[in-house]
């Protein structure tokens, strides 16, 4: 499976930018990404006061190609960078070797 991901370090983060990140997934960028063209599914992550992420994985090399040339493109204008105050300091396809359901199934949720 073709995956990308995309960090940035919360270090030296405005203070709240936390909570205005998982705000923006919430309210803005979960529906952007729901049902995208070429995408297969997408994770937000993050650890308070060290990083944040997205992890995607992409239906095919030529979706993943587009979509990491065209964000790495506008990547210091991109939302998280903007409440960040700092560009990513990671954009890196790679491989995603397995992924396994377990019995409490998965949620398709802006927020749990």
């Amino acid at each position: 499976m073709l995956g990308l991901t995309i960090r940035w370090s919360l270090e030296g983060a405005p203070e709240g930018a936390e909570e205005e990140l998982a705000s923006f997934v919430a309210e803005t960028s979960h529906a952007r990404f729901t049902g995208m063209a070429g995408l297969r599914w997408k994770t937000w992550r993050m650890v308070r006061g060290e990083w944040f992420e997205g992890s995607y994985v992409f239906a095919t090399s030529e979706a993943r190609e587009e979509f990491q040339r065209t964000f790495t493109e506008g990547a210091a204008e991109s939302p998280g960078s903007r409440m960040i105050g700092s560009p990513p300091i990671l954009v890196e396809a790679c491989d995603v070797v397995a992924v396994a359901e377990g019995w409490e199934g998965f949620t398709a949720a802006p927020r749990c």
